[in-house]
Formats: structure tokens, sequence, C-alpha cells
């Protein structure tokens, strides 16, 4: 009633039956349900997918995908904080040498490319890296539930959500709840393995030229002790880069 569609048509609508919903039909249901813009943006993701006219967004192979030269230098170009960038499917695509060190355990795993959704189900390090490890773990479903209304046909991505929901109870009970957020702005506390915690403030960036993938920096508050172990993890990271100088920053680190 809140929406002016019949219960028919909503029904229909529930049952999967959304590509013929138009655009205000939409927004009717969105004001009606009180959906946010994250569960706003899904649900017109999902129509959209669904339409069989829909164009499939750009997919990377991320075990292929390089970053173009230019991107690199831009993210080298960032000293003080790890800048990295990251596909909807959570595969780490590119980092700064400081991104490289801050996710070390992450590289550390077996397997590529590096992902953060399976070191933080599927890795017990990632409870001590994550203090929260909850909430970590709720936005880290939260973003692959939104990846799977946009792109609802990567078989890549499909086939990591059976792996995390195979491998762990946590992750399938939190994909059951049908979460989804954006993941653009906030403040974060972590426990790196060698320079200790960092409360770090971050900000994630759509590129314009690669839709799809986000660029995400993370910057500790000036002269505060978490901007000192950034810069001993610099340190930490320059001296690791000495001890291994064949391998490339986005490659495997000597550890």
């Amino acid at each position: 009633m809140l929406a002016g569609v019949s219960v028919e048509y909503y029904t229909r609508i529930e049952r999967g039956a959304i590509d013929s919903a138009s655009p205000e039909v939409l927004d009717a249901l969105c004001r009606a349900l009180l959906l946010d813009d994250a569960e706003r943006a899904h649900l017109f993701d999902l129509a959209q997918a669904a339409s069989p006219v829909a164009r499939p967004p750009r997919r990377r192979n991320p075990s292929t995908w390089l970053a173009h030269q230019s991107l690199q230098w831009v993210l080298d170009a960032i000293t003080a904080g790890p800048a990295f960038v990251r596909n909807g499917r959570m595969d780490l695509l590119a980092v700064n040498p400081l991104a490289r060190a801050f996710y070390a355990d992450v590289y550390d795993m077996p397997g590529q490319p590096p992902n953060i959704a399976r070191f933080t189900f599927l890795d017990q390090r990632a409870h001590d890296f994550y203090p929260d490890w909850g909430m970590f773990a709720d936005v880290t479903v939260a973003i692959l539930r939104t990846e799977a209304g946009r792109d609802p046909h990567n078989k890549e991505l499909h086939g990591l959500i059976g792996e995390l929901s195979t491998r762990s109870d946590e992750f399938r009970a939190r994909w059951g709840a049908h979460d989804v957020r954006h993941h653009g702005t906030g403040v974060k506390t972590f426990r790196h393995p060698v320079v200790g915690e960092m409360t770090l403030a971050y900000e994630g960036l759509s590129m314009e030229a690669e839709p799809g993938l986000t660029l995400t920096i993370y910057a500790a508050e000036p002269a505060s002790p978490s901007a000192e172990r950034i810069r001993l993890l610099a340190s930490w990271a320059a001296g690791e880069r000495r001890t291994a100088p064949n391998v490339a920053v986005t490659g495997e680190m000597g550890r």
C-alpha cells in the first residue's frame, strides 16, 4: 500500500521477477521499505542484472590483471600510509610498499591472488590482526553481497563464496543475513604482527578509469602513536625489500 503497487505485483518481485519493475516502482519500494543508500543501490543492481538487455560489468582476471604504470606510480607516491586497489571480490590487485607490508599475512597465505575475504575467514591470524574481528567479518560479507548483486554471473566471485560457505560457519551465517553496505570512509583498528596496534582512518575511492575497482588509502592521525607505528612499518618494509632485491612490490616478499 505504501509503495502504491498491488500485492500480486509485489509478490512477483519478491519471488525474483524484478526485471520488469520500472525505476519509479523501485523508488517507491525503497521509500516504503526505508532502504538506505547501499540497500537502494543493491535493489537497482538486482533489477539491472535481471534485465534481458543488461550489460555485464567489466571483469578482470585477478591472476593476470596488472596495474598500468601510472597507477603504480600514484600508489608508490603515497608514502604516509597503506594504499591499495581491490576489486569487489576483495582481491588485492595493486599495492604500495606500505600496503604490502601492512597485509603481509594476507600475502603469506597459499594461493594467488591475495584476498582479504579469504584471510578474514580462513586464517586464524585474522583474529589477531582485527581486534574487532566480528565487525570486520560483517563488513567483508556485506561487500561481497553488494558485489554479488552488481555482478551476479561472476564465476570467480561465486567460487569464492562457495569456498567460504563450505569452510566457514561464521561466513555462512553472515551470508544468509543478506546485508549490504557502502564502504567508503571511517576509522578502523588493526593489530599488526610486527609493529602492534594502529588506529587508522580510511577513504575508499571508486576508480573512474577502472569501473568496479576501489582505491583505498589508510592514514594515521598526525603525531599519534599510530603514526609512529606506521613509520616503523615503513622502516620494516624497507628492510624486507633490501633482503629480497629481486622481488617486485606486488609479488611475494620474504618474511
